[in-house]
């Protein structure tokens, strides 16, 4: 900004000196009289804008805390006598353009930010529901000087969802442990209890035989249950890295279908692919495992007359699996839900064929780490048909 000269400083200090140079005669002494006086005049000025308002009203401190704030990926806000003065883009795409001028505690709107406002000091505190029912912010304070203070607000609503996630899982994998281990242990102190006591009528062969099999099929369950445990574990640890083996999946999908068509019948599993490569970016085992508990949950609640239907083709740069069942269907209610660790359209039926409650979610965490897409199409009466569509690769089989 450009200043002013000081013009009567100045015409004071040639009206002094001319009047030394009258009265003394001495052109030197009233010539450095007038060079100090003015020389001083300019010195002791103060230096231009500090801490001047400009004609915005806003301090040349100010706009440069607004230099410093608007890159930021997280949302800041200048507060100033109760008044919002500076948001950067982060906070105003939080709370809105409107914010700016605002009184904070109408511009937080939320009772814990009101209390830490008016609290007048520096602190935090965490506010959940600020911008959405289940968001969840911890908001600081931090003064910058007497009239000014920054607030701060960092967003933890996906802490607070992964930590909720391992909260239930932790609940739903001790119940689904316990109980297996429960009818195991019930049965087999029966056992002890039967032939310790003296006197007591045997226990009937047939009705031991009973007993030894229901806990030889809970220690399967319980079995396949930590087998699913320990592979979802494995698979969530290597989510991010995308596979280096270059495989054909077709000739993956060929194995597993071959295997099981030994075990359930060649007319109970049908499959129909083309007969063309398949180069994938693909971990072998995880690829097989995807489609074994796919085709495995088709036969559980598929129709027993009717055969599940494999398909593998190529369509505009990706491989489409799709297996087919001709069961009950599945009620659009839970299908977003299905890929969700335990969860269940039918718990009784589901425990009674066998089923985990994780084969689902172990297939969505393979497709993620295989870059892949995951989609459930059913229909109640229609059955149900799951399709993986997996990305080419570019390189050709050979090269591997």
């Amino acid at each position: 900004m450009r200043t002013t000269p000081p013009w009567a400083g100045l015409a004071l200090a040639i009206a002094g000196s001319t009047t030394l140079l009258v009265v003394t005669m001495d052109f030197w002494l009233a010539l450095g009289v007038l060079v100090i006086w003015c020389g001083s005049l300019f010195l002791s000025r103060p230096a231009p804008d500090m801490g001047r308002p400009r004609d915005d009203g806003m301090t040349i401190t100010q706009d440069r805390i607004r230099e410093l704030i608007e890159p930021l990926s997280l949302p800041f806000l200048v507060m100033e006598n109760r008044r919002i003065t500076v948001a950067n883009r982060a906070a105003r795409d939080v709370l809105g353009n409107h914010v700016i001028g605002q009184d904070a505690r109408v511009a937080l709107r939320h009772p814990e930010a009101v209390r830490l406002l008016d609290r007048n000091e520096g602190g935090q505190a965490i506010v959940r529901g600020l911008t959405g029912p289940r968001s969840v912010w911890e908001i600081a304070l931090r003064p910058v000087d007497t009239s000014k203070t920054m607030i701060e607000l960092v967003n933890r609503t996906a802490e607070a969802d992964i930590s909720r996630a391992h909260t239930d899982f932790v609940a739903n994998a001790s119940h689904e442990l316990r109980t297996p281990l429960a009818s195991i242990i019930g049965y087999v102190e029966t056992l002890i209890d039967a032939d310790r006591e003296e006197g007591a009528r045997p226990m009937k062969s047939e009705t031991r035989l009973r007993f030894l099999e229901t806990i030889a099929r809970e220690s399967k369950r319980l079995q396949a249950l930590v087998e699913d445990l320990m592979s979802l574990s494995r698979i969530e640890a290597e989510k991010h890295d995308l596979p280096t083996l270059i495989l054909d999946f077709g000739t993956c999908i060929d194995t597993v279908v071959s295997g099981m068509q030994s075990l359930h019948g060649q007319d109970r599993i049908v499959i129909e692919r083309a007969q063309v490569p398949m180069p994938i970016r693909g971990d072998e085992q995880q690829v097989h495992q995807l489609a074994r508990n796919l085709i495995e949950n088709a036969l559980k609640y598929g129709a027993a007359d009717e055969p599940v239907r494999v398909s593998l083709q190529r369509t505009n740069g990706l491989f489409e699996f799709r297996v087919s069942d001709s069961g009950e269907g599945i009620a659009p209610e839970h299908l977003p839900h299905l890929t969700r660790r335990f969860y269940r359209t039918d718990p009784g039926r589901s425990r009674a064929v066998g089923g985990t409650g994780l084969g689902l979610a172990i297939v969505k965490h393979i497709v993620e780490r295989h870059r892949g897409r995951l989609e459930i199409d059913s229909k109640l009466g229609n059955g149900t048909t799951v399709i993986v569509r997996l990305p080419r690769h570019s390189d050709k089989i050979a090269a591997i």
